[in-house]
């Protein structure tokens, strides 16, 4: 059963000392969240015990007033007293305090991952810089059907940027290159990332309202983990809302811990967590080994939720049965690979269309993978 525990003022940066990594994680409230100020709940935990820190900050919107859709209908923006702050030197004291407790329970190789938007990401990047952690992307987070800008006074707001640093010029790091190569349909994973925002059944509601205004979709949590974590892992999400990290680290066999003073959010995200359904080991392996873009590449299918892990697919005729991988590769026996590597290889041809070749069961029709990736074209258009 998901639980929630309250922070408590005992300094931790002792505890764990000493210890070895395995006694250090029995120390840790995995599976729970944390409730009360993030950088008191983050005190409790042991120096050096995470693997990976996700945070996605207050981003200090300075909004004044109200705002209206032309029609006179109210756009339900950010308003609440936590992204409030009286100036930029009160934003930036409560930023170099979180960091400060982020950078002491991550581990030597440990990495964090800050989202923001222009309106805090430059003054939270300098000052991650000024505490010593080594930035190693920017990434941009394209939204493929962002929220038009009603005023028509400026540029449509249609990114947000990701920060990912290691604690160090020289330290070391996890990133899972070959799953990020596979989920891209065999090409490099690039720094900016199409990716539709929070829509539809994802997007919890409580009496028709947003139970939270800015839920990150999980396919960007999804991404993040599978890239630069392994099963296993602790992630800690220090303004953990209602719970995206906590769902999306179930699902791919990672532990959490969650920290969120406000009780309806931590109420909404242990609710959320509890029917996330983990994927089977099978499923949650990824590629290890070496191996036109298409528009959509077939692990953004996956990390949407349009093709689930752990689905079967086969060719037209039949022949060759394959299972679907967290990373966007396929398992068929001993063989796995990219949708195409593997089709070409099961035929011992060159190569291979995949999109075209592997065929998967769609509300009781058997189609072509290439449908789902226009049906998921059709639902994120701008």
């Amino acid at each position: 059963m998901l639980k929630e525990r309250t922070a408590t003022t005992t300094r931790a940066k002792a505890r764990g000392a000493g210890k070895g990594e395995a006694e250090v994680r029995h120390l840790l409230p995995l599976g729970q969240i944390i409730s009360g100020d993030c950088v008191e709940a983050m005190r409790s935990l042991p120096t050096a015990s995470v693997d990976m820190v996700f945070a996605d900050p207050p981003y200090n919107l300075q909004l004044g007033g109200d705002l209206n859709r032309p029609d006179g209908s109210h756009v339900d923006a950010v308003t609440d007293d936590w992204d409030k702050f009286d100036s930029f030197a009160t934003y930036d004291q409560f930023t170099r305090a979180w960091l400060a407790e982020a950078r002491r329970v991550l581990k030597p190789n440990g990495s964090i991952w800050v989202i923001g938007s222009y309106h805090n990401i430059f003054r939270v990047g300098a000052i991650m810089q000024d505490m010593g952690f080594w930035v190693l992307n920017d990434i941009i987070w394209r939204k493929a059907n962002p929220m038009p800008n009603f005023k028509g006074t400026r540029f449509t707001n249609a990114h947000e940027t990701l920060i990912w640093a290691s604690m160090g010029e020289k330290a070391k790091y996890t990133f899972n290159y070959r799953a990020m190569k596979t989920l891209n349909d065999e090409l490099q994973m690039r720094s900016d990332w199409v990716l539709p925002i929070c829509s539809g059944q994802e997007r919890l509601k409580k009496g028709g309202a947003k139970v939270h205004p800015t839920q990150k979709p999980e396919a960007l949590l999804y991404r993040v983990m599978l890239a630069t974590t392994n099963k296993g892992d602790v992630v800690l999400d220090p303004f953990f809302g209602t719970g995206t990290t906590g769902a999306v680290a179930r699902r791919l066999g990672r532990e959490w811990i969650g920290c969120e003073r406000e009780s309806a959010y931590r109420e909404a995200a242990l609710e959320r967590i509890e029917l996330a359904l983990p994927l089977d080991e099978s499923a949650i392996t990824t590629m290890q080994s070496p191996k036109a873009a298409p528009k959509v590449a077939f692990g953004t299918l996956i990390e949407t939720g349009w093709i689930k892990p752990g689905t079967m697919v086969s060719d037209k005729k039949g022949r060759f049965a394959a299972q679907v991988r967290a990373d966007g590769s396929l398992a068929c026996a001993a063989d796995s690979g990219s949708i195409h590597s593997l089709g070409a290889k099961l035929q011992g041809a060159p190569s291979c269309n995949g999109w075209s070749f592997w065929h998967i069961e769609h509300e009781g029709q058997v189609k072509p993978l290439d449908d789902i990736r226009q049906m998921y074209l059709l639902a994120t258009e701008p």
